[in-house]
């Protein structure tokens, strides 16, 4: 009976964190409409920690169900949907009228669509890597702007600049630009140095200067889809192009006219 006992508790550990998510994204709505927009860019940067800590603890217990999944999902579309698109919109972007909203909205649309595009290829995608951008990196990147402009007043092109940004992510949480994922890191073997120095200098840069810091990690994560997308071109094009000698030299050798 003590063991039955333990074993609910264990399920209710990953829920725990997707609660502490879904707290922290309705949090920073809260927090947005009251103008105080530092606090909540955090607030949306913690909910994305708290998330990957959900996935991961429910792997390491062996607590994955189906109910997770759908749940931590829905608090999704609040912290990485609802919440950032509000707090950008909020921030710089209602100056803009008509456009800035219908930004903001598209935020929220590609979020959901990319949340509900994972959640029906959970278990045919490679776990290596994401097909799209992640809803948490980018709302994530779009929390650590505001988060390192928390004034925009005086600042005459943040508006001009949060418009295509909040567009540009929404896009790429919709394409197809591969995304690593980290699942295939396992914290229970061992790992390479290199990984604990990486680790070591993100903690030390986030202590010295957090806003550059995150700003700098949510950028380059964002746009390695896309650069991950170019180095592989040569090599497509070259499979191609030998795909294509041989078809010809198969035509040219068939006996058979056509």
């Amino acid at each position: 009976m003590p063991n039955k006992r333990f074993r609910r508790g264990i399920y209710l550990l990953p829920s725990l964190f997707t609660v502490g998510n879904l707290f922290c994204g309705f949090a920073s709505i809260v927090q947005t409409s009251l103008g105080r927009f530092e606090l909540a860019a955090i607030l949306i940067i913690v909910s994305g920690i708290l998330d990957g800590l959900d996935g991961r603890i429910a792997r390491l217990t062996g607590t994955t169900s189906d109910f997770g999944v759908e749940f931590d999902s829905l608090a999704d579309i609040v912290s990485f949907g609802v919440a950032p698109a509000f707090l950008v919109f909020s921030w710089v972007l209602h100056p803009l009228g008509r456009a800035g909203w219908l930004a903001a909205f598209v935020f929220v649309v590609c979020a959901a669509m990319r949340l509900a595009r994972f959640n029906i290829r959970r278990n045919t995608t490679e776990k290596r890597y994401f097909a799209g951008l992640p809803s948490p990196p980018a709302a994530g990147l779009a929390a650590a702007v505001v988060f390192a402009f928390p004034e925009p007043a005086g600042i005459a092109w943040l508006p001009l600049a949060a418009l295509p940004l909040m567009v540009g992510l929404a896009v790429l949480m919709v394409s197809r630009f591969r995304y690593r994922s980290f699942k295939d890191l396992n914290l229970q073997s061992r790992q390479s140095y290199i990984n604990i120095l990486l680790i070591a200098a993100v903690l030390i840069g986030v202590f010295m200067d957090p806003q550059i810091t995150l700003l700098s990690a949510g950028l380059l994560y964002v746009l390695s889809g896309p650069a991950l997308y170019l180095w592989s071109l040569p090599r497509r094009f070259g499979k191609r192009a030998a795909g294509d000698r041989s078809t010809e030299g198969e035509v040219a050798d068939d006996p058979v006219p056509r």
